[in-house]
This record gives structure tokens, sequence and C-alpha cells, in this order.
């Protein structure tokens, strides 16, 4: 049996639509399909009040069976493959066009973020940021993820301490 068969109308075009590299998700809303999957590769991160780094990492936006997709990922350094970050969540859509994507850290902070979906990229601005009383003085997030054929790309600016919102992380995956 075709597997796109046992889709609802609205899935089954998100299935069709998606790039050859998407799998079908019969549960993921069509506008976070192409998201949808296990993505590694390789990142650069740059701070004024930091030396630039590089590292490696894998991210997950995994189907649940629900209409939202579990994100997770994890960073190691080049060469040694410590463990650097760290992060999970969700990615949901919240509207036709419209998705919100929630982190959690083991850092101390939440993120809420919202932004429109748009050919495969979703502008991504902060709606809350939660830190506990220990977190490092982080005031704001902002990111940007993009999906192109079997390529994911992210960047995220953030503002820490005296240092305003600045280009912080950019990374490169693909599609595994």
């Amino acid at each position: 049996m075709d597997e796109n068969a046992t889709l609802s109308p609205a899935h089954s075009d998100a299935a069709a639509s998606s790039s050859a590299n998407t799998p079908p998700f019969p549960s993921v809303p069509s506008a976070l399909a192409p998201f949808a999957g296990l993505w590694r590769g390789e990142g650069e991160g740059a701070y004024p009040t930091i030396d630039n780094f590089a590292y490696t990492e894998e991210i997950e936006f995994a189907p649940t069976g629900k209409p939202f997709l579990a994100y997770r990922s994890r960073t190691k350094e080049v060469g040694s493959g410590r463990p650097l970050h760290s992060e999970s969540g969700f990615l949901r859509l919240v509207a036709e066009d419209e998705a919100e994507l929630l982190v959690a850290q083991p850092t101390g902070f939440t993120e809420i973020h919202r932004g429109q979906v748009r050919e495969g990229t979703i502008e991504l601005s902060m709606v809350v940021l939660s830190a506990s009383p220990d977190a490092k003085p982080v005031h704001s997030i902002r990111r940007q993820l993009s999906v192109r054929g079997g390529d994911l790309t992210y960047d995220l600016w953030m503002a820490h301490d005296l240092t305003p919102l600045t280009h912080h992380l950019h990374g490169h995956l693909r599609r595994d």
C-alpha cells in the first residue's frame, strides 16, 4: 500500500510539494514537513566577548504523531568531540503560515519564538525569554531556520550583558 494513501488531503499535499529528500510524515503540518528529520553538520560561532569557535552539531525535528515536531540540538567541540551545548523543545504551527519554536536550555533559559514560514524559511522573533536566577545575563535571542533541498541552515543573534543584539551562531547541516 502507498504510504501517502493514508494521509489526509491537507497532509498529502505537503508530501507531494516537499522536496524529494523530505520523507512524508502524516501528522506533520505541510509548512513544517521540510524541517522534519535528522540533520548533521557544522557550525561556527563568534561574539565580541569571546574567541571565534567551530563545532559539529546534530539537530532533530522528530515527528511525534501530533501536529508538531519535537526539537533537539546537541553540539560538540571539533576535534575532541567534547559536548558543548544542548537544547530541546518543540516546533509547532500556530496559524497556516506562522510557527512557534519553544526551547529549553540546561543553562537556565527557556525561549518562545514566533515567525512566518515562507518557502522553507522561518524568521523567528522572540516572544518570551525566561532565565533562572543564576543564568548568564542574556537579554534577547533571535533565530532563523531555513531548509533548501537536503540542507538546513540557521543563524542565531544574541544580546548578552552589555552587548546589543549581535550575530552569534551559523550552522549548516545535511539531512541524515
